[in-house]
């Protein structure tokens, strides 16, 4: 376990939004759920609305299997292999 004093500052972070894309048509959206209760089914409904509207791909599921965390690692990476754009959100 590692124990965080919330009173000392840290790394100062230069962290950036995405670029965003010109468009929607024909891109790979993929699906990050967080483990929570109806969260599979409400975003795989959307995504299925960015295949209707905008003639998308949708990737296979990725599963981060906690909601109080961040995703690791390994499964943004291999998020970022595989799409081009990513929707997650609450279930319940």
């Amino acid at each position: 376990m590692q124990l965080y004093d919330p009173t000392v500052t840290g790394p100062e972070r230069h962290n950036t939004r995405a670029v965003a894309p010109n468009g929607l048509d024909g891109l790979t959206v993929g699906i990050l759920e967080n483990g929570k209760l109806n969260a599979v089914e409400m975003l795989q409904e959307t995504a299925a609305l960015f295949e209707a509207r905008h003639g998308c791909t949708v990737a296979p599921l990725f599963s981060k299997c906690n909601a109080s965390a961040p995703a690791p690692a390994e499964i943004l990476a291999a998020a970022v292999e595989r799409v081009d754009f990513l929707i997650t959100g609450l279930g319940d």
